[in-house]
């Protein structure tokens, strides 16, 4: 098996870092390109519930947007520096429907994301967070899927 691109997509909580781990680990075994995802909630979608507060909703996406690609950059320097190449993207849309999609146009060999990132607010353990069970479900990549609780550090 060969591994020529890894997509770690991030929202850039602890807990999606946690996988960050295995994405340097394969890339340098492997000398795959690495590819970071941030995707942003398309705030378009909320104009029917604020109207003409779309125009603020999307001054606050850019921003969100811009300090992401800060973010992400900052990883790629301070964490991805063993690996033989990495790519950021920032996207805004559906977390889920814009990995899969980012996955198949990069043709990407394998997606490696924390199971969750934030706890369930009902209290009840759920290994599979909503975004991480939409794209195992429905990825033709292989995904490995790295439990924040128990990641190598």
């Amino acid at each position: 098996m060969q591994i020529n691109k890894i997509l770690w997509p991030t929202d850039l909580s602890a807990a999606a870092t946690a996988a960050l781990p295995y994405v340097t680990d394969l890339s340098q075994k492997y000398g795959a390109q690495v590819l970071l995802l941030y995707v942003a909630d398309d705030m378009r979608r909320y104009d029917h519930i604020y109207g003409d507060a779309g125009k603020h909703l999307a001054g606050l996406q850019e921003m969100e947007c811009q300090r992401a690609g800060e973010l992400l950059q900052r990883v790629c320097r301070e964490k991805l520096g063993g690996c033989p190449a990495f790519i950021h993207h920032v996207v805004k849309g559906d977390p889920a429907t814009e990995i899969l999609k980012l996955a198949s146009a990069e043709k990407a060999d394998l997606i490696v994301m924390a199971s969750h990132s934030h706890p369930a607010d009902s209290g009840e353990y759920k290994f599979f967070g909503s975004v991480t069970e939409k794209v195992v479900k429905n990825s033709a990549t292989p995904v490995l899927v790295v439990n924040p609780a128990l990641a190598k550090g």
